[in-house]
């Protein structure tokens, strides 16, 4: 595959916006992770939940206040999710990143999304476990 010379880094909550609208229309049609999804995101609130991830994303990668507020280990915490969805999410989101973007942040934002995965993964198991109730 050649080089495509003409991405370039994350820059902006628009370039983030970009992103994020690629990368859930590839979850939401994704055998593994679309199910989960429709259950707790139906159709009419797929914008809400796309201008979260958006501001959630600005504010984590871009340092910019963007208006997010909330608590994502919380809303992820009793999920019905196993390592493979983390995985598969992953992937997917390493993917669009690539497809889309080259740069300082679009590795950081591929390194942070990693870290996060590894610590709701980490919570969870211990939330099931019986020794976390809250984040």
């Amino acid at each position: 595959m050649m080089e495509n010379t003409t991405l370039s880094d994350i820059n902006t909550q628009e370039d983030i916006r970009r992103l994020i609208d690629a990368f859930y229309t590839l979850v939401r049609q994704d055998a593994l992770l679309g199910p989960v999804f429709a259950v707790r995101i139906p159709d009419g609130h797929w914008p809400t939940h796309l201008d979260t991830m958006t501001r959630f994303w600005t504010a984590a990668l871009l340092a910019q206040p963007a208006g997010y507020r909330g608590n994502p280990g919380a809303k992820h915490l009793y999920l019905p999710i196993e390592k493979e969805h983390f995985q598969r999410w992953l992937q997917l989101f390493g993917h669009t990143v690539d497809e889309m973007f080259v740069g300082d942040n679009a590795n950081e934002i591929k390194l942070r999304a990693l870290k996060m995965g590894e610590l709701f993964q980490a919570k969870m198991a211990m939330a099931r476990q019986g020794g976390l109730s809250i984040l």
